[in-house]
């Protein structure tokens, strides 16, 4: 898809990296958003190269060369992860409706614009869908006919939402208890190991035991029972992985560098149902679902051989 220009105003969250940065933006320049956001968090103190990275990564607003209304968030401390992305999300919501947000290093393909616009205009008002997402983790597999499908988990690498659902937004979430959660958590997840595992995610945010603002957003789109939609394709890649990654320090990693692809014409869904099997294919792999069942049924036949021998 050549030559787009997006309608929705546009969110670019950068920090430390001005490679991945520019990246990122030239692809952001092709599609010329005519109100573009961009927020960063300060250096850290205690390393005393990122200041000098992080003026270079801000730098990139000097080449905006196309009609557009910039509005900047700098911040001059650092807040951390979980702070500087969310307050950024929630400052650009303040001033509009609806919009995309890109990390500095989820590299887009230009169809993934074109997709957000659209589907931000059609679920504008269906309060089922909640998130938007650009990134397909499926290994490419096709889900029906449509060129998307709904789902219930929150992919971040590339997304795009409504005021109306982030104005429920709580780092903290201070609404929800363990003892709730824990009674709820089965009523979400079908597979004891995967609620065990986002349970123990539960507990180690609300201890503050992690520096982030993505698994928040992720608890509310369950506890509220919302939808996300993901293309049949995928259009963006992270480019992020490599060690001086705050949470993706793997090259390595299965869903690291992931190709990209231009959807085509859009063709809907007929149903507005999540497909279940397409969260658990992506948390089997990264919580390793298999493994823990292997091991935890290994033991309990174990235990049972050593009761009967006694």
């Amino acid at each position: 898809m050549d030559n787009y220009t997006v309608k929705s105003p546009v969110l670019f969250l950068i920090f430390n990296r001005p490679d991945t940065t520019a990246q990122v933006f030239n692809k952001i320049r092709e599609v010329k958003p005519s109100i573009l956001y961009l927020a960063a968090d300060g250096a850290r103190a205690n390393l005393p190269d990122e200041e000098l990275r992080c003026k270079q990564a801000r730098k990139i607003i000097n080449q905006i060369d196309w009609e557009c209304e910039v509005k900047t968030l700098f911040r001059t401390e650092n807040q951390g992860c979980r702070l500087a992305v969310s307050s950024a999300i929630t400052w650009f919501f303040e001033q509009e409706e609806e919009g995309i947000i890109l990390e500095d290093d989820c590299l887009p393909s230009t169809s993934f614009f074109h997709f957000c616009d659209e589907m931000l205009k059609r679920y504008r008002y269906d309060t089922r869908v909640r998130h938007i997402s650009g990134t397909n983790l499926q290994s490419q597999q096709q889900w029906a006919e449509a060129s998307y499908y709904f789902h219930e988990s929150t992919i971040i690498w590339g997304w795009a939402s409504w005021r109306r659902v982030w104005k429920d937004y709580d780092s903290e979430l201070t609404r929800y208890t363990l003892p709730e959660v824990e009674s709820r958590i089965n009523k979400i997840f079908d597979d004891q190991f995967l609620a065990q595992q986002w349970l123990e995610i539960f507990k180690a945010l609300k201890q503050k035991q992690i520096d982030t603002w993505d698994y928040q957003l992720a608890f509310l789109n369950y506890f509220n029972h919302g939808l996300s939609i993901s293309p049949n394709r995928n259009l963006v890649s992270n480019i992020g992985f490599r060690p001086d990654a705050t949470h993706t320090p793997d090259p390595n990693n299965q869903f690291a560098n992931l190709k990209t692809s231009e959807l085509g014409q859009l063709i809907h869904p007929k149903y507005i149902l999540p497909e279940k099997q397409i969260d658990y294919n992506i948390f089997a792999k990264e919580f390793k679902l298999e493994e823990r069942s292997k091991k935890h049924y290994s033991i309990r036949r174990r235990f049972k051989r050593w009761i009967k021998g006694k």
